[in-house]
């Protein structure tokens, strides 16, 4: 009897983490900017959600990939954009992580490094269907081997703005 008691309540508990989580909100899509990039992200409620990029970026020589997990707050402070006609506006902004290496395969290139705290600050559109055009702004502080050497960078400040295409479901 103990035992049919806990195989119900593993079944009632993976049910429900299902039920959870298929009722979240999630959009998947692509970020164009200074490189090609891969989006997702997975709404907590309606004021949060997690987002996760990759990134190629477009080099003129090597190979480099990217990445960045943020989590963000979805119209924080309760201030929402005043003009909703068919779809919405919504603005966000986060924290995360970010890193990456550039100039991999290559010899003519220097392979270089970097992993840091990231930022997370945008404005998107939610259309009526299933479509979400964004702005996003991801500058990342932290810890770089651009000069060769090991040390503090600020270069991800001056990352590029991407827009991003994203399907809803």
């Amino acid at each position: 009897m103990k035992k049919q008691v806990k195989i119900f309540g593993l079944i009632v508990a993976f049910v429900s983490i299902v039920a959870i989580a298929n009722a979240q909100p999630r959009a998947v899509g692509v970020n164009l900017g200074t490189g090609l990039g891969i989006s997702y992200q997975h709404a907590f409620g309606e004021s949060n959600m997690l987002d996760v990029a990759a990134n190629i970026p477009m080099l003129v020589e090597g190979f480099g990939v990217g990445g960045i997990v943020t989590y963000d707050w979805i119209d924080p402070f309760g201030a929402t954009v005043p003009w909703n006609n068919k779809g919405e506006w919504h603005w966000y902004m986060g924290v995360g992580g970010s890193g990456g290496a550039y100039g991999l395969f290559s010899k003519e290139a220097a392979n270089y490094w970097y992993a840091g705290v990231a930022g997370h600050f945008g404005i998107e559109y939610d259309f009526w269907f299933p479509l979400q055009l964004s702005l996003d702004w991801r500058p990342t502080i932290g810890v770089d081997n651009t000069a060769g050497n090991v040390g503090f960078g600020l270069g991800g400040l001056y990352s590029g703005i991407t827009l991003g295409v994203r399907y809803k479901f």
